[in-house]
């Protein structure tokens, strides 16, 4: 997940990061070790279609992640959703942490989380995340969005690795 200076996924105005050709290959690389995509309904509805356009346009400059984005089977969480209305994606509609659970044993790949603030925040508030990769920009919004403002107690994190990118976004990666 992107990340400002002072903790915000996005500001008020929606967020600009950096984004330059070593990140890109991060994610694509990072992808490739991913076997579905975990989002929420509310990221669901932009984010499918709008990597879909970009995988089905080969001269667009995010065609490459924006094809293996569309080829990962998707995974909505969602209690207003019943049914898929996109191809690659199923709906679950029972309890979060029950699914998520039951997804996690099966054999397979990471699963990876593409979510809203407020779905992200869910997951960090009931446990349930695994590992967390935080691509830490240099900006500082002041506010915005956050995904750690609903935990009830601390969370300590061990940091696994880190890489900077020339355009000053740093990987962060940390497990619980």
């Amino acid at each position: 997940m992107h990340i400002s200076l002072d903790g915000f996924v996005n500001d008020s105005n929606g967020a600009n990061f950096n984004w330059e050709k070593d990140a890109k290959k991060f994610s694509i690389d990072n992808l490739k070790n991913v076997d579905s995509i975990l989002l929420g309904r509310k990221t669901a509805e932009g984010f499918i279609p709008y990597w879909a356009g970009v995988a089905a346009n080969p001269s667009h400059e995010d065609h490459k992640i924006g094809k293996l984005l569309t080829d990962i089977p998707k995974i909505i969480l969602s209690k207003k959703l019943k049914q898929s209305k996109w191809e690659n994606a199923t709906v679950i509609n029972g309890n979060i942490a029950d699914e998520i659970k039951n997804l996690k044993k099966k054999k397979g790949k990471d699963i990876i989380v593409y979510g809203g603030h407020s779905f992200v925040a869910s997951l960090i508030q009931q446990g349930l995340i695994d590992e967390y990769y935080f691509l830490l920009n240099p900006v500082a919004f002041g506010s915005g969005e956050q995904i750690f403002n609903t935990i009830k107690k601390g969370l300590r994190l061990t940091l696994q690795k880190s890489r900077a990118f020339k355009c000053g976004t740093v990987l962060l990666c940390y497990t619980p």
